[in-house]
């Protein structure tokens, strides 16, 4: 079968199962009484109608970054790491520890040094899959949807126990040091007069997000451990032939897998929430595995993806506040958009490569 151009797999066929999705929710919609037109609507403006809704927008799309480049690191050596929603619970266990340590002066030294707990956390909690895949042979997607029980247990027992204020019923930990408050863009922009962003929790872990997808990017494709990682998805006994070990290259792309997951909780819980709360995480982890199958495991897809997510989130807020749909047919149209752009990627796929076989067959006097 003829592959398809590179623009045709990274552009074409993500946006095609985007419309196919939106056209099968706006049938969704109109078969409750809705009109599916007013709905997009209200979903655009909602996420991007207002610097507010821009903000949240962002600030998910923050979390599915960081989320997203975590799965699609594990894919460039073909492992299927569906443990982020545990690896960033466990990251969130990190970062609070490390805000929480000592009464930090600025959030300048504070955020690198949260950053690398929730990395070291949630790298420690992808390890133990990755020596059990590499070494035992135990399947990674059975033992990565397993942890992720253990860790929102976990966490809910500490919470619960041992890490919750004294005298306090709330499972969470004491709010942060004020030097371990992020600033938000509200507070970036008003350094230059500027009163936007109100009330939207986005603030600079999405700056630190877009620095992850660019190191991601010299990672892969302008390093030797990169190509290694590559090679070894590719074909696991050339890989072997080449002398790239099958042990080495599964833990350590499962380690920069988890932390980056775990990296997520210094947007999520040192930037917004400004304490470990139970249910961090609102199922990111899970949609990091969407967001890397759409963005075709590239720093610029996930980027895009991670948006478009983070649009659905914030404006099917808006849709369920406005417009009376429940907040589960949101639920549905996310559902479908990780249904078209990951499970049925085929329908559109063979299709294509067909159409694309038949435009490039020779004419009679050879031309192509």
């Amino acid at each position: 079968m003829q592959k398809l151009p590179k623009w045709a797999d990274i552009v074409l066929i993500p946006l095609i199962n985007l419309l196919l999705a939106f056209l099968v929710s706006g049938l969704v919609i109109l078969a409750i009484g809705k009109d599916p037109i007013v709905a997009i609507q209200t979903m655009i403006d909602g996420a991007f109608g207002s610097t507010t809704g821009l903000g949240y927008t962002l600030y998910y799309a923050t979390n599915f970054m960081f989320t997203g480049l975590a799965v699609s690191v594990a894919f460039q050596a073909r492992i299927f790491n569906i443990g982020g929603e545990g690896q960033a619970l466990l990251g969130g266990l990190g970062v609070a520890l490390v805000c929480l340590a000592i009464d930090w002066p600025h959030w300048l030294v504070a955020l690198p040094a949260a950053a690398v707990g929730g990395a070291v956390f949630g790298a420690a909690w992808a390890f133990i899959p990755a020596y059990l895949q590499a070494k035992r042979g135990s399947h990674i997607v059975i033992t990565t949807i397993m942890f992720n029980f253990i860790a929102a247990s976990l966490i809910g027992f500490l919470l619960a126990d041992l890490l919750k204020v004294p005298g306090s019923m709330d499972p969470a930990t004491a709010n942060f040091p004020p030097g371990a408050h992020l600033p938000t863009f509200n507070d970036i922009f008003a350094l230059f007069g500027l009163d936007i962003f109100k009330h939207a929790p986005v603030n600079v872990s999405f700056f630190v997000a877009l620095f992850c997808a660019f190191g991601f990017w010299v990672l892969i494709w302008h390093t030797r451990l990169g190509f290694a990682m590559r090679a070894f998805g590719q074909s696991e006994r050339g890989a072997k032939f080449a002398g790239i070990s099958p042990l080495k290259i599964t833990v350590i792309a499962m380690l920069i897998s988890g932390a980056l997951a775990g990296m997520m909780a210094i947007n999520n819980v040192m930037g917004e929430s400004e304490r470990l709360i139970l249910n961090a995480t609102e199922g990111a982890g899970f949609i990091g595995i969407a967001v890397a199958l759409m963005g075709r495991s590239h720093p610029i897809g996930v980027i895009l993806a991670s948006i478009l997510f983070g649009f659905l989130y914030q404006g099917g807020a808006e849709l369920s506040l406005w417009e009376g749909i429940p907040r589960e047919l949101v639920t549905v149209i996310q559902g479908l958009v990780i249904l078209f752009t990951g499970a049925l990627d085929g329908m559109v796929r063979r299709p294509l490569e067909n159409l694309f076989l038949i435009l490039r067959k020779p004419t009679k006097n050879g031309a192509v």
